[in-house]
């Protein structure tokens, strides 16, 4: 097939002599090199004329006095279908159907000319730039203070982009080139801006209010693009957008006007870090079935919202609810681990003013919020940021780098992705009054740890929310995210939750961790001899959605005795509410469960199944108690980098003391003092009863507050079966049960 056509090239690399290399396709021979025909304003180009309808191409000529040839990276491949006139840049491989827009100024300046128009309160327009050239990109739709809206848009290659809604019903310049496109008065073209690097890669436009019929809750919008994306030319979402539309067809983008809530959590204060007793939750499954709750409000955020009003979490003590990813997601009642954008909320848990009214409900009773930010991959079905900038990058465009376990990979560590997903957070402290996040998969193999870092310069260093809660699942643990210790990241600590699985099951846990004693006073003391630098580095868990819970796990190795394993599972719970360190619960953990991984339907009303006819009442209560127990005493919360040189810490039982103090048993004990209170802790792994002696080092009364089977801390009265006296500092032959724990206070 015969084919004619003009290709136009920039010559941003100004060679002298510039040819136009052909070659056939699949062969990588040389067919012919052209001289330019002639040169416009875009720059110099070629007529062809070849007896193939489709062939590679690049430019060449000479530079510095030397040949150049663009690298292989700029390979480009011509079909008839792209038409008889194509544009090209520099360096890039993409071919253009339409002439590329110029820039047309700074964004810069476009920010000065409205920043007196920008809301204040609980409004964030996005403007984050690591790269310290302090780039406003605004990007995104935002209402301003005249009633105007501003869209604007990230995209490093494209040649031109059109904002497509129901402002102007969605007219686009749809495959039109060189032909009549119908409605043309109607589109509206972005300007190109300088952005990021000086360079032109945001798109703007601003929409005055009297061009605006609707209300801006009625307002849905895209973007089209030409050039630079999967498929050349299409409509694309806005990876900004705060929320999509119920018309999963179109999956169109919603302005929403953050101001218009009315806040009442002024007095609120982000608690420290050691004040965190965190519970974590899925959306989805914790009011899922729940007979006192409308179906309507069930599995949203409503449904959550009647719980905290109700008192449940204040009755249970914990300080922090953990919610599993809020941000929009493919999967409908999942775990919410396949975003498909980041400042989005999942609509099937509410409108974002009723994550608002979660939000300052909880606040108002005395509870955190930290959401959980999935910034390793995105869903693989509904992906808006795939191909999205077409760069040959990687497979999935400019904001991907390989693949996960789950699929792609985000592209972290790139600056222009990094101000994204830095965006994203600060949204959701300006606009949500959100008090932290916890990081999914944040180990190197899956991020980049250069985002972890600018997140803590841009939201902590900088003072955007100087006490934020940052906290990483960082799988194996690593401690470059300790930082200076008190300021470092809160991980998960792996050590932690899987030795007690190991010591609980009896056995090897993982094919790594053994039930031996060994190991054991580093993860009661906060995981120091591995990679926590204080104690504000650990989060301890025995469970979460991503582990099994105890009672399934020992089931794993054969033990099925129902007392046996309700002993287990408040020996865990206790464990993970003493140890040094902040302890998170999952949601069911305080009744008991027995559940499998990734699993959020949780049956409180029949928590394990094998053993139905078990009372779960006290187990729930004893949690209760116990939890409010932490709350109560200084004590049983003491931070620092190494309390034992601070005086704060001292180990009574450990299987490196001598015989009578635990040498070689799986049992574990410490005395903490802090603020006037002292407190002892004894815990006990083995199937069996161990004496021990107990050496304070002076003599001293202690009572009990709680065990495995109560907490009596309500209880004044002291009586001799409640009570160790400490005379010249040893209390000789203390029993410790089989599969138990004690907390005693200096009375």
């Amino acid at each position: 097939m015969r084919v004619s056509l003009r290709i136009h090239y920039d010559n941003n690399y100004n060679l002298e002599e510039p040819m136009l290399s052909i070659w056939k396709a699949g062969t990588g021979r040389i067919r012919k090199d052209l001289k330019p025909s002639g040169s416009d304003e875009y720059g110099i180009y070629y007529d062809v004329t070849l007896n193939r309808s489709s062939f590679n191409f690049k430019f060449k000529g000479k530079k510095d006095g030397q040949i150049f040839l663009e690298d292989d990276k700029a390979n480009r491949f011509y079909n008839a279908g792209l038409g008889d006139e194509v544009w090209c840049k520099a360096g890039w491989h993409n071919i253009y159907t339409v002439k590329p827009f110029r820039p047309i100024g700074d964004i810069r300046d476009v920010y000065e000319s409205i920043k007196d128009l920008i809301p204040q309160e609980n409004f964030y327009l996005p403007q984050t730039d690591v790269s310290d050239m302090s780039t406003p990109s605004m990007l995104g739709a935002h209402k301003l203070l005249d009633g105007s809206i501003i869209f604007g848009f990230f995209h490093p290659r494209a040649a031109k982009v059109y904002l497509a809604s129901n402002i102007n019903g969605f007219a686009v310049p749809e495959h039109c080139h060189g032909q009549k496109c119908e409605k043309r008065e109607r589109f509206i073209p972005m300007g190109l801006y300088r952005g990021y690097y000086n360079e032109p890669n945001i798109w703007w436009v601003r929409i005055l209010a009297e061009d605006i019929k609707a209300g801006i809750e009625d307002i849905e919008y895209k973007f089209y693009v030409q050039g630079g994306i999967g498929g050349d030319e299409r409509w694309v979402h806005d990876p900004y957008t705060r929320v999509y539309s119920d018309n999963y067809k179109f999956d169109n983008c919603v302005i929403v006007d953050p101001t218009q809530f009315q806040w009442t959590d002024q007095s609120w204060k982000t608690p420290d870090i050691s004040e965190l007793i965190i519970y974590e939750l899925n959306v989805y499954g914790f009011t899922d079935g729940d007979s006192d709750i409308s179906l309507d409000d069930q599995s949203t955020f409503r449904g959550i919202i009647k719980r905290i009003e109700d008192g449940y979490f204040d009755e249970l003590g914990v300080t922090a609810l953990a919610l599993m990813p809020t941000s929009e997601a493919w999967s409908h009642f999942g775990l919410g681990y396949d975003p498909c954008s980041f400042m989005s909320v999942e609509k099937d848990f509410g409108e974002p003013d009723d994550f608002r009214r979660l939000v300052n409900t909880a606040h108002n009773h005395g509870l955190a919020i930290i959401i959980d930010q999935v910034f390793n991959h995105t869903s693989n079905q509904f992906n808006p940021l795939w191909q999205l900038i077409d760069d040959r990058s990687d497979p999935g465009g400019f904001y991907f780098s390989g693949n996960t376990q789950w699929g792609n990979k985000l592209a972290t560590g790139k600056d222009e992705v990094d101000n994204m997903l830095i965006d994203a957070c600060k949204l959701f402290i300006k606009e949500y009054h959100v008090d932290g996040f916890r990081f999914d998969a944040t180990h190197t193999n899956y991020l980049d740890h250069k985002l972890l870092y600018e997140i803590q310069h841009e939201i902590r260093d900088k003072g955007f929310k100087s006490n934020a809660i940052l906290i990483a699942e960082n799988l194996p643990n690593q401690d470059d995210l300790n930082f200076d210790g008190y300021n470092g990241y809160a991980q998960w600590s792996d050590f932690f939750h899987d030795k007690i699985k190991a010591l609980l099951r009896e056995g090897v846990f993982r094919d790594w961790c053994n039930d031996s004693p060994q190991g054991m006073g580093d993860i009661f003391y906060f995981c120091k001899g591995h990679f926590a630098a204080h104690t504000n580095n650990v989060i301890n868990y025995s469970e979460s959605h991503d582990e099994e819970s105890v009672k399934y796990e020992i089931e794993t190795n054969n033990i099925y005795d129902c007392d046996i394993k309700d002993r287990k599972a408040r020996l865990a719970m206790m464990s993970t509410i003493v140890a040094l360190g902040q302890p998170m619960i999952y949601m069911g953990q305080e009744f008991g469960v027995n559940r499998s991984s990734n699993n959020i339907d949780i049956n409180l009303i029949n928590p394990d199944p094998n053993c139905p006819d078990y009372n779960y009442n006290p187990f729930y209560y004893w949690t209760q108690k116990l939890i409010n127990l932490r709350k109560k005493y200084s004590a049983l919360k003491i931070s620092g980098y190494n309390p034992v040189v601070e005086g704060k810490f001292d180990w009574v039982l450990g299987h490196w003391l001598s015989e009578r103090e635990g040498q070689g048993r799986r049992v574990i004990g410490w005395r903490t003092k802090q603020n006037q209170e002292e407190i002892l802790v004894l815990l006990n792994f083995e199937g069996y009863d161990v004496e021990v002696d107990l050496n304070i080092g002076y003599s001293s009364k202690w009572l009990k507050l709680a065990d495995i089977e109560g907490v009596y801390d309500q209880f004044t009265a002291i009586h001799s079966n409640n009570l160790i006296e400490l005379d010249y500092g040893t209390f000789k032959s203390f029993i410790l049960p089989y599969y138990s724990g004690f907390i005693y206070r200096r009375v």
